[in-house]
């Protein structure tokens, strides 16, 4: 009964090979025929299919599958990381503009205290100068004032 076994499991298996070398070949045949319909409407397909690489993929189902669950899972990361990447430049594009804000907000105050400042010790020089030159004018104007000359009841006007 062993011996009856080995040939129907030989035959199952060739039968089971020729049927799936069928079904590849009706899977080809099928994306044959696909493409020739969708040329019009997806040239950069057509022209993937023509570069080496998609040559390639089409001969190896495996690795195009792979590729293509690679590219599937690998969407969502990279969206997540370009949405990071947006985001981040917004919230540093706001920052540097709140910051800047900031910034000259800081520098107009200070340069009106610098200002208010100014016209303070402005005034007050203004005023001691001012001060100054009524005192040493009216010191001056009293020192050398040009006094009449006092007569001698000798009429001597050299003498005092």
């Amino acid at each position: 009964m062993a011996k009856e076994d080995i040939p129907s499991a030989s035959q199952d298996l060739q039968e089971l090979q020729r049927k799936l070398s069928l079904l590849m070949e009706s899977v080809q045949n099928n994306s044959k025929k696909k493409r020739k319909i969708n040329r019009k409407i997806y040239p950069w397909v057509v022209a993937f299919m023509k570069s080496p690489v998609g040559q390639y993929l089409d001969r190896h189902p495996f690795a195009a599958l792979t590729l293509l669950v690679f590219v599937v899972m690998s969407a969502v990361p990279v969206g997540f990381f370009l949405l990071l990447v947006v985001f981040t430049s917004l919230a540093a594009l706001v920052g540097v503009m709140l910051l800047e804000g900031l910034v000259i907000s800081v520098g107009g105050v200070a340069l009106l205290c610098v200002l208010c400042v100014l016209v303070f010790v402005s005034l007050s020089v203004s005023a001691t100068i001012i001060v100054s030159y009524v005192a040493m004018s009216s010191l001056i104007n009293y020192w050398f004032s040009p006094r009449p000359l006092t007569q001698n009841p000798s009429g001597d006007a050299s003498r005092p």
